[in-house]
Parts: structure tokens; sequence; C-alpha cells
């Protein structure tokens, strides 16, 4: 893979829609000097760039001038909305990176999900909100090392001359248990032995800072990178008609109105915590929805647990398929069908769901879903649920005298695979990361000097950056409201 350097740059000139910048004319410099390096090092390109700065046109540009030069690029995101905003904006098929890189030798059941065999060569891997991608130990450790970036490096470099570009934006929250995110800093990339190219974008367009939502989001983000941590970060709302503060009085009919205009799939709840999320997910079934039962065909759900058991009998996905159902993750949402069949065992009730996952070409799939992980508080069953569960399965196969035979009845054993979902109409930020939604409603809930810590403007920089249209505030203090602009203010 090494394109003639003035070729590559006159293609991304022309796929790029406007007069670049400075910044996007060097990090499109910064891209040919990757791509053509022809050094015995492995070479890996981090495209950085806050909201606003036009790296997502810079990325679907270098999608067009590569696919035009008939070389090979595959797009990858960690989550399944992500991969569907990486669609939207290349124009190409994007995969989750878990279903891309790890392949389950047995399909089903427990068997662990082991690294794939990179088979490709000259292909260019490019990986979008790469801020996500964690290097620790995996709650689930059933890919793999358990490390996923450390996956990814090796999966893509098995390849011959194959290359890996990593694009986010390092303001958003990292992984969970990280202070940054390893996957956007050079340092921690070298650590692998490659030679490191890096462009940032950090200049706001012009017509981005006529949009409210980018121009508080830079203003929030420059907190972070100038450590200004010293006061809560004031929103403006003067001058700007795409975003508004929501009290909680109009919340219900706001609410609505957004479900009117835009649906239920691209309107959001985002808040900080799980218990806060469910008080939000009942009040709009209730009020907004008029839903009386538990759960209702219609509902929009997300999957709070990985479950390899119920997409067993779709197979395995092969190379160059659309992204595929190989096993359900965490993160994922579904929306129900079908309710049928509620039953009680082992201390937990269970029900029978037809789910629609709109993520993965409105796959439809039949489960057993656990509903007591609806509205608990906890992110999912909890640890002393989860042995009960596994307890009481365990005893209905207490007749099979050999252990191992006696597993693996457990681990096919519906109820033991039950589905673990939660309401998807508000959810924390964390689970937000990575989609995008016409209308953001953003509960910051109750906040003071104190709690003001980098994570929290992470936290907030990431909320207003889910929105594609409209952030609302909900019940937002005015004491972190910027007065009326006036001559002076622009700074």
């Amino acid at each position: 893979m090494n394109p003639i350097p003035q070729l590559l740059h006159q293609r991304l000139l022309q796929a790029f829609p406007a007069t670049p910048t400075a910044e996007q004319l060097q990090a499109m410099e910064c891209f040919v000097e990757f791509m053509t390096d022809s050094s015995p090092y492995q070479s890996l390109m981090i495209l950085k760039g806050s909201a606003g700065t036009g790296k997502t046109t810079l990325a679907a540009a270098i999608v067009r001038a590569m696919t035009g030069l008939r070389q090979r690029i595959v797009l990858l995101a960690p989550t399944g909305r992500a991969a569907k905003v990486m669609e939207t904006y290349s124009g190409h098929i994007a995969f989750t990176i878990h279903r891309r890189i790890y392949r389950q030798k047995v399909a089903g059941g427990f068997a662990p999900f082991t690294l794939g065999n990179n088979l490709l060569r000259d292909c260019l891997f490019i990986v979008d909100e790469s801020s996500m991608i964690a290097n620790r130990g995996m709650t689930d450790s059933s890919f793999g090392t358990g490390c996923l970036l450390d996956d990814l490096v090796n999966y893509v470099y098995q390849g011959e001359s194959c290359r890996l570009l990593l694009i986010g934006d390092s303001a958003q929250l990292p992984p969970v248990g990280e202070a940054e995110s390893p996957a956007l800093q050079a340092e921690v990339m070298e650590g692998y032995g490659m030679r490191i190219y890096e462009a940032q974008l950090n200049q706001v367009l012009r017509q981005s800072q006529q949009s409210g939502i980018l121009y508080n989001a830079t203003r929030i983000r420059q907190l972070i990178t100038h450590d200004e941590l010293t006061q809560l970060p004031l929103i403006r709302l003067q001058g700007f008609a795409d975003v508004s503060v929501v009290m909680g009085n109009e919340l219900i009919e706001t609410l609505a109105s957004s479900y009117a205009q835009v649906g239920t799939d691209d309107t959001i709840v985002l808040t900080r915590s799980n218990k806060r999320a469910n008080i939000y997910n009942q009040g709009i079934r209730a009020r907004i929805l008029d839903r009386e039962e538990e759960i209702s065909s219609g509902d929009m759900l997300m999957i709070v647990k990985n479950n390899y058991h119920w997409a067993a009998a779709l197979g395995l996905q092969k190379e160059e398929e659309a992204p595929k159902l190989t096993f359900i993750a965490n993160g994922d949402r579904a929306i129900v069908r079908r309710v049928r069949n509620e039953r009680s065992f082992y201390g937990l009730r269970f029900v029978d769901l037809t789910l629609n996952f709109p993520d993965y070409d409105q796959l439809e799939l039949t489960v057993t879903a656990v509903l007591d992980s609806l509205l608990a508080e906890a992110p999912a069953l909890t640890k002393e649920q989860q042995q009960a569960l596994f307890e009481g399965v365990m005893a209905d196969y207490a007749d099979i005298p050999h252990k191992r035979e006696r597993m693996e009845k457990i681990k096919q054993d519906p109820y033991y695979n039950a589905l673990q979902v939660k309401f998807a109409y508000a959810v924390t930020c964390h689970k937000a990361q990575g989609g995008q939604w016409e209308h953001v409603y953003i509960d910051q809930g109750y906040m003071t000097d104190e709690m003001l810590t980098p994570d929290y403007i992470h936290w907030l920089y990431t909320a207003f950056t889910r929105a594609s249209g409209k952030v609302f505030l909900v019940n937002w203090p005015k004491e972190q409201l910027a007065p009326n602009p006036n001559k002076d203010d622009e700074r």
C-alpha cells in the first residue's frame, strides 16, 4: 500500500466538499505521509478533533479518496450505533470492533471469542470514536486477551501491509477505569513499536459557531484543555435556537413533542446514574406513551450485559457480510415487537420477547429475557441474583451424574442465558457514547462547585455532543446560565 503522494493528496482535495482550513490541509498532508511511509517500521495514525472542527468531513473525504484509488478499507466503531453513524457519513458498511476482530470457534453457549486472523493485505482500517477503546481488562473476559486496544493492534498488523487510522475526540468520556483515552495518546501507541503520525483539529469552523450546541461544547471543552476547573460551566442560550432550558412542569409536554417530531428512536434523555434513568423511563412510559403493562410492544430497550446464546442460531458472520449479530452486546438497542409467556423461576421473572435490532438491518430475534433487570438500580442483575439463578438452574440438572455434561446443559439453558435489558428512553451518558440523536435531553442532577471534577466536564461535553439537532437542559440552575452576551463577551 504505497499510493503516489501527489495523486493521493489530489484525491483528498477532490473528495473534500469545501475549501479546507490550514489545519485540515496539515491533517491531509499527515495522512499522505502516513499512507506512503515505506520504512520498515509499522506506521499508525491518530486523528483527533473536537466537535465542529470538520473531523467527520475529513474522515468521509479519506474514505472517498481511498475508495477512488481502489485501496481497500475496513471501517470500525466501538458500538452498533456508532457504526451506523459512521455508515451515514461515509456511505460504506461499518462493523463494530468486537464483531470484526473476534471469532467464536464454537457457536453458542459460553465458548470464548478468540482473536481472528486478519487475512487482508494492503488494507487501511479506520476506527471512529476511538476514545471509547479501553486497554484495561474488560469486565467480560470472553474476548481475546481481555484488552481491546492490544487485540485491535495485533489483529490489524497481522495482515500484510495493513495500517490503522484511529479517529476520536479526547475530550469525550474516557473508557471506564481510565483517566484518559489510551488509543488517542501517541506515547501509548508508540509503546507498540509503531511509527506514529498525529494530526489534531482544534479550529471550530465558522458555520459551527452558529450552533449553540457546538458553541457551548467548545466552551466546555476549553475547561479541559486550559485547566480552568474553577467554576461550573456557564451555558449560553441567547442567540441560539438549538439549546434551551426545560423546567420540570414542561418536561412531559416537551418530550411528547420531541417524540412526535423526530420519533422515540431519535430522542434520548441522558442522566448521571441508573437510578435517575429508571425514574425517567417509568415516567415516560406511564405519562407520555400510556403504557400500563410492565413491558409492551413498541418499547425501546437497551441490552445491559453481553449475551452469546440467542444469536448463535444466526450462524457465524462471514468476512465481507454486513454487520450481523454474532452475539448481543452490552449497549445494543432493540425494539419490542411481541411479548408473551411471562413466568417465574428461581426467584426471578422471565418473558419471551421478539426483538427488532435497528442497528443491524432491522434483524428480528426471539429471546427469553429477565424482567427483574428492567428497573433495577444496579447496571444489570446483581452478583447475588446471578448466583441464585446459577444454583437454581444447576439443581434442575442434578440428575445428570457427570459434571461436564451437567455444565454443558447449564450453558445452553434459556433461563440462565436470559437477556438482561433496561428501557432505553433514558440512559447514562456512558451508554449513549458513540451515538447521536436529533433531540437530547440532559439532566445533570444536583450540582455544586465541590462536585466539579474533570469527569463531570468530560460528561457534560460528551452529553452535548450526542445531539445532532437540539439540546434541552432539564431544570438547569440559573447560576449555570451565561448572562445575555454583549460586545465584550465574544472572546
